[in-house]
């Protein structure tokens, strides 16, 4: 019986090891091709999340001037060169935020800039508020009792977020 199963298989007829010679390394290929795609996926996702945060954070630190420059120590030439290098710093780095946000993810882009207008045109007036302020002297004026309204940006900020969450 083994001499004729042995004849059949020299005379050209296939066997299961042979099939299974050649579909194992396909299912190995197979397996390996689907684990790089999953993990460039998640590390695709991941960058993407941290462009989001970065995106979200350049705002937040703009919407937090108008505190730092009510709490400013003096009224001197160098502490308002110093706060108003920092918001031309955060206004570029909101800039930078939008482009690269158009071009990774087109979708966010325009909830992003909606959110950096809104924080623009509700600290940008309570900044002005500020700066009219006199500096602070003692560490009870430290507390400045009432916060700023961030009603708007608020909103604007959990829009944008939905937004993100359903790009990610």
């Amino acid at each position: 019986m083994a001499v004729i199963a042995a004849a059949q298989a020299t005379d050209g007829g296939w066997t299961w090891d042979q099939t299974a010679a050649l579909i194992v390394p396909f299912i190995a290929l197979f397996g390996a091709f689907l684990t790089y795609a999953l993990n460039q996926r998640a590390v695709r996702k991941e960058r993407r999340a941290k462009t989001f945060a970065e995106a979200l954070t350049a705002v937040e630190e703009y919407l937090e001037m108008p505190y730092r420059i009510r709490r400013r120590p003096k009224s001197s030439s160098t502490v308002r060169q110093q706060l108003t290098d920092e918001v031309s710093g955060l206004l570029a780095w909101m800039a930078f935020h939008q482009a690269w946000l158009q071009i990774e993810a087109s979708a966010v882009a325009g909830p992003y800039a909606t959110l950096v207008a809104t924080a623009r045109a509700e600290a940008g007036a309570q900044m002005r508020l500020a700066w009219d302020q006199p500096p602070i002297t003692t560490d009870s004026g430290m507390n400045l009792g009432v916060p700023y309204p961030r009603d708007r940006s608020n909103a604007a900020r959990a829009e944008c977020i939905e937004v993100m969450r359903s790009h990610l």
